[in-house]
């Protein structure tokens, strides 16, 4: 007799398949959820710099690099043109004001100013010749005016004689008459000679200021030749080192030609590039801070140069106190220029976060230290050795500012 069996379940006989994609929907679930939620990943709090934000001085400044260089260069030009006769000081030499460089040859120019003494010489004589004969003139006409005087006055008294004569009866009217015009006549004619003699002085007086002014002339234009020969010798026109000279023994050089050079070394300047970014922000008068051996050296910029080339741009900076006692030409000194005055500020110390960051966010600590999360931050102004937050974070909290090449996307960090 046939057995009745009882029909199973369709889930029963498909178990294994069914039970199969329940496994397979939870893995999907889980891996969904690993990737729709937060990334976590595993740090080591030991090779991790981890630091406090709070409240501090923040001074704005440029870290930068400077090279020492003489405070002022100044170019040695020929004055004159000729050829090198002879290199006194050598390139390295200290000079003081006035010594002898080099000398420089020109047989036309000493003819030249040979010849300027002749010609002087000579204007000396012939001016000492028209001056002794224009006072020969003067005494001669004063001595006719002396001559007409006394026969003025002897004609004076020969008149007066007359007159009494006529009143006593002993000469006639017509021999007083005689005497009377003859009178008048000498005194007319004393009158024009002194009057002549007047005239004589005062043009002798111009021509001799004529002459005079025409020998100061010559001896001026006798003077410039005697300085254009002084000035074949080329002399140190203040002290310091001849760092080069460009000319040699028996070269032709030109007027004006530029033959060396000397570096006043009293004072030094630093010589410093900055980026463009900083352009708007530098000004002459600025403070900057020399740090060396232990000891700080204070600065200011006493000028701009406002040409930019490959992005950066010049400035010169001058010592306002002391200065580093092994200073040399040439050295180079770390600089910080300050942008401003140091003001309260939350900040924390710089990291390689922000390079991969870009400063958007940052890891911050939990309460208890053991977790970090990703947190959007803000950051304001910075130095090399602070950033500025302005927005994500309070004082206290603690960030990690190393190892970010490390973490990728990863919103959490679980520290150990």
């Amino acid at each position: 007799m046939d057995i009745l069996v009882e029909k199973k379940p369709v889930y029963y006989r498909y178990k294994y398949p069914i039970l199969g994609g329940i496994i397979l929907v939870a893995l999907l679930l889980y891996t969904f959820s690993l990737v729709l939620g937060s990334k976590k990943l595993s740090a080591d709090s030991d090779n991790l710099m981890i630091e406090e934000a709070m409240i501090g001085k923040f001074l704005e400044y440029v870290d930068v690099e400077g090279v020492v260089q003489p405070i002022l260069t100044i170019k040695i030009n020929a004055r004159e043109s000729g050829s090198v006769e002879d290199i006194v000081a050598e390139e390295g030499a200290m000079l003081e004001p006035g010594d002898t460089i080099l000398i420089i040859t020109n047989p036309d120019l000493l003819r030249s100013i040979d010849e300027q003494q002749d010609e002087w010489e000579q204007q000396m004589i012939s001016f000492r010749e028209k001056e002794l004969e224009m006072k020969q003139k003067s005494i001669h006409l004063q001595q006719q005016a002396l001559e007409t005087s006394y026969e003025l006055d002897r004609l004076k008294t020969s008149f007066a004689l007359d007159e009494e004569e006529y009143r006593m009866g002993i000469k006639s009217k017509a021999q007083l008459d005689v005497q009377r015009n003859e009178f008048a006549y000498k005194t007319k004619n004393s009158a024009l000679q002194l009057e002549g003699l007047r005239h004589d002085s005062i043009a002798t007086i111009f021509r001799n200021e004529l002459m005079r002014a025409e020998l100061e002339r010559e001896r001026k234009k006798f003077e410039r030749s005697l300085e254009r020969k002084q000035q074949l010798i080329v002399r140190a026109p203040l002290a310091g080192q001849l760092s080069f000279i460009k000319v040699t023994p028996g070269q032709q050089v030109q007027a004006t030609e530029s033959i060396g050079e000397i570096k006043v070394l009293d004072q030094f300047k630093i010589h410093a590039s900055l980026s463009e970014y900083y352009m708007d922000r530098i000004t002459t008068g600025l403070q900057a801070t020399l740090f060396w051996q232990g000891e700080k050296y204070l600065l200011r910029i006493s000028s701009v140069v406002p040409e930019v080339k490959d992005r950066n741009f010049d400035v010169n900076l001058v010592f306002t106190g002391g200065k580093p006692d092994n200073i040399r030409i040439g050295k180079s000194f770390r600089i910080q220029i300050e942008l401003g005055q140091p003001e309260d500020a939350l900040v924390i110390p710089r990291g390689d976060f922000f390079q991969t960051t870009g400063g958007q966010w940052i890891y911050k600590l939990n309460a208890d230290g053991t977790k970090a999360i990703r947190t959007s931050i803000n950051i304001g102004r910075q130095n090399p050795q602070q950033y500025e937050i302005m927005e994500g974070l309070l004082a206290g909290d603690k960030v990690i500012v190393s190892g970010y090449a490390d973490f990728g996307d990863a919103q959490e960090l679980l520290l150990k």
